[in-house]
C-alpha cells in the first residue's frame, strides 16, 4: 500500500461537495420551513395547531420509516437509481404541497416529500466515492452543510417567504430537487465500483447489537429529544416574536442571526475543550444543563427582547455543542465494525424525534399554551441529562480505515491479530469482502508506521 496522499483527489472533492449539496436540500424540508410553517399551516382550511404539527412532522417520521430500508435497497438496484427516485418522490410532493388548499392535502403531500428519504443512499455513493483515508473528511463535509443549511434557513426563510410565499417555497424545493438530480447525473461521478461500507452504511446483522449498547441508546435517546424539543420549540416560537415583540415574520431573522452566529462562534471553544483535554461528557453534560435553561426559561421568561434573545442566544450554544458532540461520541462508542449501522439508527432518531415533537408540539400548544409546549421541553432535556449521567465517559479514540486492494485474498483472522497487537490500536476488524481494515486507535502515540507496513506485507 502506497504512502497515503494527504489531499483528496478532484473526483473526491466533486463527490463531497456535490453529495453534501444533495444533503442539504434533503434539510431544507426541515429547516426552511421552521420559521413559517406552523403560521402558515393554522391559517389552512380545517387547520388548527395539532393539525399543523402532523402536517410538519410527517415529513420526518416517513423519512424515519424509509432512511435504513433505501440504503439497502440502493446497495440492491444502485446508489444513484434510489437517490434519483428519491428526489423525484421529494419534488411530486413538493409541487403538492405548493398547490395545497386545506391542511389534509398538505399533509398527505408533507408524507410523500418525506419518501425522498435518500441520505443512507448518498452517504453510500460518497463511500463508494471516496478513498478510506479520506472519507471522514468527506463526511465532514455533509455534516458541515447540514449546520450551514440550519443557520441559513432560519435567516433566509422569511425573506424567502415574504417574496413567493410559503406555497412559493415548496415549489421551489421541488424545483431544487430536479436541480439536484441533474446534480447526480452530471456532476457527481459514477462509483468505478460499488460495495458494502461498514463505517457509512447499516449492517442488518449488527442492528442487535447496536440497539443492545447502553451508551449508543443513551445517545440515540438524546438524538431523539434534542430534535423533538427543537420541531417542539419551532410550533411555538413564530407565534411568541409576533405577539410579544410585534415582528412581522418578514423581520424574525433579525433575532435569528445574531443568536444563530452567537451559538457557532461559542460552540468552537467548547468542541476543542472536550476533544483535545478528553473532557466531552462534561461538555455535553454542560451543554444539556444549558439547553435545559434555556427551555424552562422560555416557559417562564419570554416577555421582552432581552429576555428572548438571551435566552435564543443559550438555545443555540447548547444545540449547537451537542450537534457536533453527538456524532463524534456515537463514533468513539460504536464497534469499528458497525460504524455506519450505529450512525444509521441515530438519524432514524433524529428523524423520529422531529416528527414526534412536530406532533406533540402542536397538540400541547394548542390544548395546554405557550408555557406547556416549553416544560414539555424542558422535560426531555431533564430526562436526558439524567440518562446521560450514566455514560462511561469516551475514551480518546479516532477511527481509522484501510484499503487492502481490490484482490486481497490473506488470511483476516492473522492479519487482525497482528494489528490489534500494534501500539495505540485498540480494535480491529479486518473484512475482505469490503477489501478493509477498521481500526480504532489512541489520538495521540499509536504506532502509524506499523500498521501501514503491515498492511503492505500482506499485498
Amino acid at each position: 500500500m502506497s504512502i497515503e496522499s494527504s489531499r483528496m483527489s478532484s473526483l473526491e472533492l466533486r463527490a463531497g461537495l456535490g453529495l453534501a449539496g444533495i444533503y442539504a436540500l434533503r434539510m431544507l424540508g426541515i429547516f426552511l420551513f421552521l420559521p413559517v410553517f406552523m403560521p402558515y399551516a393554522s391559517h389552512l382550511p380545517g387547520s388548527d395547531p395539532a393539525l399543523g404539527g402532523m402536517a410538519f412532522g410527517i415529513f420526518a417520521l416517513v423519512q424515519a420509516c424509509l432512511l435504513i430500508p433505501f440504503g439497502m435497497w440502493s446497495d440492491r438496484v444502485g446508489r444513484k437509481r434510489v437517490i434519483y427516485i428519491g428526489l423525484a418522490l421529494l419534488a411530486i410532493g413538493s409541487f403538492i404541497a405548493g398547490s395545497a388548499t386545506d391542511i389534509y392535502t398538505l399533509i398527505a403531500a408533507r408524507a410523500l416529500q418525506g419518501t425522498g428519504a435518500i441520505s443512507a443512499a448518498l452517504t453510500a455513493l460518497l463511500a463508494d466515492l471516496t478513498r478510506e483515508e479520506h472519507r471522514t473528511k468527506a463526511m465532514a463535509m455533509i455534516g458541515g452543510s447540514i449546520g450551514v443549511t440550519f443557520a441559513v434557513s432560519l435567516v433566509v426563510a422569511a425573506k424567502i417567504e415574504h417574496w413567493i410565499g410559503v406555497p412559493g417555497m415548496f415549489r421551489l424545493i421541488g424545483c431544487l430537487a430536479i436541480a439536484a438530480a441533474l446534480g447526480v447525473k452530471f456532476v457527481v461521478p459514477d462509483p468505478v465500483i460499488s460495495r458494502f461500507h461498514s463505517d457509512a452504511e447499516t449492517k442488518a446483522n449488527r442492528l442487535p447489537d447496536i440497539l443492545r449498547n447502553p451508551d449508543l441508546l443513551r445517545l440515540n435517546f438524546g438524538v431523539f429529544a434534542l430534535h423533538a424539543a427543537q420541531a417542539a420549540m419551532f410550533a411555538v416560537i413564530p407565534f411568541v416574536l409576533t405577539k410579544v415583540l410585534q415582528l412581522d415574520k418578514s423581520v424574525q431573522w433579525h433575532i435569528y442571526l445574531p443568536v444563530a452566529a452567537l451559538g457557532f462562534v461559542l460552540m468552537v471553544p467548547a468542541i476543542i475543550y472536550g476533544e483535545k483535554k478528553g473532557k466531552l461528557k462534561p461538555v455535553f453534560l454542560g451543554a444539556i444543563i444549558l439547553m435545559l435553561i434555556a427551555q424552562a426559561g422560555m416557559a417562564f421568561g419570554l416577555v421582552s427582547f432581552t429576555n428572548i434573545f438571551a435566552l435564543l442566544a443559550i438555545y443555540f450554544v447548547a444545540f449547537n455543542v451537542l450537534e457536533a458532540t453527538l456524532p463524534s461520541l456515537i463514533s468513539k462508542m460504536a464497534p469499528a465494525d458497525a460504524k455506519g449501522t450505529a450512525m444509521g439508527v441515530q438519524n432514524t432518531a433524529q428523524s423520529i424525534g422531529f416528527a414526534v415533537g412536530g406532533g406533540l408540539g402542536g397538540v400541547i400548544y394548542k390544548h395546554q399554551g405557550t408555557m406547556p409546549t416549553f416544560l414539555f421541553c424542558a422535560f426531555l432535556m431533564l430526562v436526558w441529562f439524567v440518562i446521560g449521567l450514566g455514560m462511561r465517559p469516551p475514551m480518546k479514540v479516532s477511527s481509522k480505515m484501510f484499503h487492502l486492494g481490490d484482490d486481497w485474498r490473506g488470511d483476516a483472522n492473522a492479519l487482525r491479530q497482528k494489528l490489534a497487537a500494534c501500539d495505540g490500536v485498540l480494535e480491529v476488524a479486518v473484512i475482505p469482502e469490503e477489501s478493509a481494515a477498521y481500526l480504532k486507535v489512541a489520538q495521540a502515540g499509536w504506532d502509524e508506521m506499523a500498521v501501514k507496513q503491515l498492511i503492505d506485507s500482506t499485498l
